[in-house]
């Protein structure tokens, strides 16, 4: 296990090789030109439209749009293991009638988002998701827009929101605040909690990483029984999240994501220098709703008062009755009033 002060001083030195990278979490994409979208002449998604790219610093992050092209710019991140086509497939539409424009990208190592380069760092961690969502918004020159997501999705708001609130206009986090306090990553939790992130455990381990390999579609629908066992997911749902886990760099990904988490695992030089404010536990100062599923088999429903601390700007809690982890999926309608709400607080 890496302990804090070995993290602190890992994250310390490796910051002055990744800080530069990083300037403007995406600005080498503006500076570069490659900011340019091009259409996917694979299927397109029910209701979200085809497949799209664009290119940041560091990756070809797929996506969809939908909504006016004028619209109120709305991003709607997905969590792992399930699919942005899946979670936000009722969300976005009434969104777009409602005239916003949705954007709902796949995480790096998800779908048909692709990695540079051969040799970067495939990290999962915190500090990369949150950049990976600048850098997309500074790729489709969007200076500002509303973030709305849960679990990784949630994390990577909430991370973006909390380091670049100038670039956030509200937000919407599925159990509350989730950034990652590593510096108690070795801290054990109430034994009820550490039973539902098994799946944490699992990964840590050489056996694990080997059946995530081996059997990534039965240990997902583990995740989703479990995580979620009021949902009456169909095949049909769980077979198109099942396209996503094929992407090349899948399980480096998740594998270094929940390894990171734990202490377990270095992270990527060049996102050294924001791991390292992350470790403040920094505050989100932008409108936010919470959200909780009274039926999240992972993460036990509460009044928020927990994290209420972390939220200093207009902030309310709301518990979904009937959902699961997977909440804008299983609870689409709350979802969407969760980020109306939000966005009439500003």
């Amino acid at each position: 296990m890496i302990s804090r002060r070995r993290l602190t001083q890992a994250m310390t030195a490796a910051a002055a090789t990744g800080a530069a990278g990083l300037a403007g979490a995406g600005q080498a994409s503006a500076d570069t030109g490659t900011a340019a979208v091009k259409a996917s002449t694979g299927p397109t998604a029910d209701g979200l439209g085809p497949v799209r790219t664009v290119r940041t610093d560091v990756l070809d992050i797929a996506y969809h749009a939908v909504g006016p092209a004028h619209g109120k710019p709305v991003i709607l991140l997905h969590g792992w293991p399930f699919s942005p086509v899946g979670s936000y497939a009722e969300v976005a539409p009434a969104l777009a009638r409602r005239g916003y424009r949705c954007y709902i990208p796949y995480l790096r190592g998800h779908g048909e988002t692709r990695f540079l380069h051969d040799d970067t760092f495939r990290s999962g961690e915190q500090a990369a998701l949150g950049a990976d969502l600048v850098a997309f918004m500074d790729a489709l020159r969007i200076p500002r827009a509303l973030y709305a997501g849960y679990d990784w999705g949630g994390r990577a708001a909430d991370v973006a929101a909390a380091l670049w609130p100038g670039r956030c206009t509200g937000l919407v986090s599925v159990n509350g605040y989730l950034v990652q306090n590593l510096a108690v990553a070795e801290e054990p939790l109430a034994p009820s909690i550490e039973s539902g992130y098994w799946y944490f455990f699992y990964f840590l381990t050489k056996r694990g990483r080997k059946g995530l390999l081996r059997n990534r579609e039965d240990l997902a629908r583990v995740v989703w029984h479990r995580n979620s066992p009021e949902w009456q997911f169909t095949e049909a749902e769980f077979a198109q999240a099942a396209e996503l886990w094929t992407n090349p760099d899948y399980v480096d990904v998740v594998i270094h994501s929940y390894r990171h988490r734990l202490a377990d695992a270095p992270g990527d030089p060049r996102y050294a220098e924001l791991e390292r404010r992350l470790l403040d536990q920094p505050k989100i100062t932008v409108p936010t709703v919470t959200l909780d599923g009274q039926a999240d088999g992972v993460i036990p429903a509460t009044d928020g008062s927990g994290y209420a601390a972390h939220f200093t700007g207009p902030w309310t809690h709301h518990v979904v009755p009937g959902a699961g982890h997977n909440l804008p999926q299983e609870r689409p309608e709350a979802f969407t009033a969760a980020v109306l709400e939000v966005d009439a607080m500003r």
